[in-house]
């Protein structure tokens, strides 16, 4: 039986985002070998733990919304967007969940900022760069990422692949700060934007992209690397928690 990996809806108040956004999100899943489970954003929370009880691990995925900045001790700008209490709401209890069971966690988009904030991190309410960091859902080689030697998400580039590959871009916000114990695993070279961060932990995979590679998992072989990892780890979770009786008896309690 195929691991099963909880991704919320992408917002709370838009269904036909969801309807578009959401998809892409799922196929890649299922074609890494996963079966996503959808969390609805107006559950009850105890309905919520039930299932996330039955799940090996975490996408948080992209949203038309920003993150309130208030999170991040600031005061919002003008050019910072709406946020989505319902969303944060979700992804804080799956973000609970995975760190304390130390499930597997790939944050995508607004899910990797999302995740920063959680872990303490601060970001940038708007980029205004050189580089063009939302050119449009259609284009897929946007801008080159400069991956960091000896990361986690270098593992992933194929052999002989070049250590700045092209990815998408769909964002106007950016980490500024790295959260509590987060590595910075690629930067944008034009501009020095952080474009992904990962868990500083051998035991815990966390990967948090800023990119889109749900968009590109049949044209990028990086694409798929990412989300093959993330199910690998996943389906490392759960073998784990079968032959470790604590963590059976944690799972009961």
């Amino acid at each position: 039986m195929s691991v099963r990996i909880a991704i919320p809806e992408p917002t709370g108040s838009d269904p036909s985002y969801n309807q578009r956004s959401l998809p892409p999100y799922l196929v890649a899943l299922h074609a890494a070998g996963a079966t996503p489970i959808v969390v609805p954003l107006h559950e009850r929370q105890d309905r919520v733990a039930r299932l996330l009880a039955g799940v090996q691990g975490i996408l948080l995925p992209g949203s038309l919304y920003d993150i309130d900045p208030q999170r991040f001790g600031e005061d919002p700008i003008p050019e910072c967007g709406e946020a989505d209490p319902a969303r944060t709401a979700v992804d804080e209890l799956l973000l609970q969940d995975a760190f304390n069971l130390r499930k597997p966690i790939l944050a995508i988009c607004h899910g990797a900022q999302g995740l920063n904030v959680w872990r303490n991190g601060s970001l940038i309410q708007d980029l205004k760069t050189v580089v063009n960091h939302r050119p449009g859902r259609e284009v897929v080689e946007a801008h080159p990422v400069q991956v960091s030697k000896g990361s986690k998400l270098a593992k992933l580039l194929s052999v002989g692949q070049s250590p700045e590959p092209q990815v998408n871009s769909s964002h106007h916000q950016a980490i500024r700060s790295p959260g509590d114990n987060l590595l910075v695993s690629a930067i944008s070279p034009g501009d020095g934007v952080i474009e992904a961060v990962e868990l500083d932990s051998a035991a815990h995979f966390v990967l948090a992209v800023q990119w889109h590679p749900e968009r590109t998992y049949t044209q990028s072989a990086f694409s798929r690397a990412i989300f093959a990892a993330f199910v690998e780890a996943a389906e490392r979770w759960e073998l784990r928690r079968i032959d470790d009786p604590d963590a059976q008896l944690e799972s009961r309690e």
